[in-house]
């Protein structure tokens, strides 16, 4: 009895000082540049953005954003592959020091993180299937079902509509619900949702709604003085990324067109 009271002890211990642990402390900016990396997380499976390629290397906009940036601060770029929600959880913790992914910049994130200049402009596509007719507008989706992943900003906007989220990881796995029925729709980026019909013409789908207002790409960065260097060097990065036409270069490679301004 003894014994396994100092086992349990021990282990609540051991769970209270991982959940205790300290996130970096000091100047961000500094601790990339000392030890000449930054760690970028992304999820390698949402094409055009960050996706593997036929010889499963790591490639997609915001990969040659994420490089560029880095070399532009001096430092050698690891990604770190995770799902979505996981991003965020790595850049609370400390574990990764920005997100190159396509992450839309609204008020819930704004009052949790600092973001960067934005990098790109999109717009929501309402995706369905090409034989739907009772869906033609954001507001058909009241009581409707859609797929989109857990977190992102397309599941948030079908709850504001009304619908119920399924969630799931890939926009491939969610086209997929939205192609057999089991769901109704689902909302993505119009532009990744065109690079997927490039690849696959033949699918059964339409965009029945696009968003007037286009949404700001950018990256988020944990709140704090800490991190208002890294913040300012990133945004110097871009705005000379952006001067020099390299951004506009690897939109027009990965979308067939500039979504930087």
């Amino acid at each position: 009895m003894k014994n396994t009271l100092l086992a349990v002890a021990a282990i609540v211990a051991a769970l209270t000082a991982a959940g205790c642990a300290k996130k970096p402390t000091g100047d961000a900016l500094a601790r990339i540049k000392a030890r000449g990396e930054i760690v970028v997380a992304t999820e390698g499976i949402w094409s055009p953005w960050t996706f593997h390629d036929e010889a499963d290397n790591l490639v997609g906009f915001d990969v040659e954003v994420a490089r560029a940036i880095a070399e532009k601060l001096g430092v050698t770029v690891t990604f770190a592959e995770t799902e979505w929600d996981g991003i965020f959880a790595g850049l609370d913790s400390g574990r990764y020091d920005i997100t190159c992914n396509g992450v839309e910049v609204t008020d819930e994130r704004a009052e949790k993180y600092d973001f960067s200049d934005p990098y790109g402009y999109i717009h929501t596509a309402l995706i369905v299937r090409a034989d739907t007719t009772d869906i033609a507008d954001f507001a058909d989706l009241n009581g409707k079902t859609t797929a989109n992943s857990l977190g992102s900003t397309y599941a948030m906007q079908a709850e504001r509509y009304g619908a119920n989220v399924q969630t799931i990881d890939t926009l491939e796995e969610t086209l997929q619900l939205v192609e057999h029925d089991r769901v109704d729709a689902t909302l993505n980026a119009d532009v990744s949702f065109f690079d997927y019909m490039r690849v696959h013409p033949q699918k059964p789908f339409k965009i029945v709604a696009i968003s007037d207002d286009a949404a700001q790409v950018a990256i988020p960065l944990r709140k704090g003085e800490d991190t208002a260097t890294l913040r300012e060097a990133i945004n110097a990065a871009l705005a000379e990324l952006a001067a020099d036409g390299t951004l506009s270069a690897i939109s027009e490679r990965y979308f067939k067109a500039d979504i930087t301004n």
